[in-house]
């Protein structure tokens, strides 16, 4: 203490000031799995049927002609497994029972967190890796395709000045577009990674586009829906999708097989402190691996 005064520095059982609140700005949306149907499967691996028709061609008989030869063609069985994602939380009976800010109780924080991270792991398992089925055996853990693994349509984005993989244009997203129509899908979302964004609202910028800014103080550079030839796209931004690919995909198209919903189950005590399991086994599948379409080896 200074001889003449007498300060913050000095006093003692000063009150703390915490905020009641507790932020957290990882983000938890997962806009692919968002927009796609959830299906019950009952077994780990599970398979599905593809079709098509021959392609059109010239079909013209002479009169009294005889029946031409039968030309049928097999179904394509498609398959894929379930995998199992948990995490778990480990709690003390003190942390659980004294006052703290921004929660009620500490387990109920920590298993809401855990929901949001096995929540943004399936996301990125389904559309931010290029993952190969996976089911060898019972120590081995087990991995569903992901979306890149069951679409046949492709574009490749070519490659820059430095021999890598080039940008997002629009003539690519539309040679895209015109092949998922031939095919006879209807795409409805173009997902991209967040810099792709940028670019997507430079499609605007061509010389034969204009933007009326006379009467307005708002500018606006984001395109949230592209009408083009082969259809309209409502472009969706994904943090966690693979950065090397963009997807033009029907959401109708694909859904996640759920074996065993999400469950949080607390386990058996072996010391002062509550353990909680949270697990589930879920997998993915695309109705027909034509449907959409995707560009790949971008920069």
């Amino acid at each position: 203490m200074s001889a003449n005064k007498f300060t913050t520095y000095d006093q003692i059982g000063k009150k703390e000031d915490v905020s009641d609140l507790i932020t957290n700005l990882a983000p938890s949306d997962c806009p692919f799995t968002s927009l796609i149907k959830n299906e019950k499967v009952k077994a780990r691996n599970y398979e599905w049927q593809e079709d098509d028709l021959a392609a059109a061609d010239v079909n013209a008989h002479e009169e009294g002609a005889d029946a031409p030869v039968a030309d049928q063609s097999p179904t394509t069985m498609q398959t894929n497994t379930t995998q199992i994602l948990m995490k778990s939380v480990k709690v003390s009976g003190t942390a659980d029972a004294v006052s703290t800010y921004g929660r009620a109780k500490e387990t109920a924080y920590q298993l809401g967190k855990k929901l949001k991270e096995i929540k943004r792991d399936y996301e990125r398992a389904c559309i931010g890796a290029d993952t190969t089925m996976v089911d060898v055996d019972e120590s081995t853990a087990r991995k569903f395709k992901s979306a890149s693994q069951m679409i046949n349509t492709a574009v490749d984005a070519g490659t820059n000045a430095a021999g890598t993989g080039d940008a997002l244009t629009e003539a690519k997203l539309l040679e895209l577009g015109q092949q998922c129509y031939e095919n006879g899908s209807e795409p409805t979302t173009l997902m991209i990674k967040p810099a792709d964004a940028l670019l997507v609202a430079d499609f605007a910028s061509g010389s034969a586009r204009t933007r009326d800014l006379t009467n307005s103080k708002t500018i606006v550079n984001a395109i949230e829906l592209l009408v083009t030839p082969f259809g309209e796209y409502r472009v969706v931004i994904n943090r966690h999708q693979d950065p090397s690919r963009a997807f033009l995909i029907d959401p109708a198209m694909w859904s996640t097989t759920t074996l065993r919903p999400f469950t949080r189950t607390l386990l058996a005590k072996d010391g002062d402190n509550d353990k909680h399991l949270i697990v589930g086994e879920v997998g993915l599948k695309h109705k027909a691996f034509v449907d959409s379409g995707m560009i790949e080896e971008l920069s």
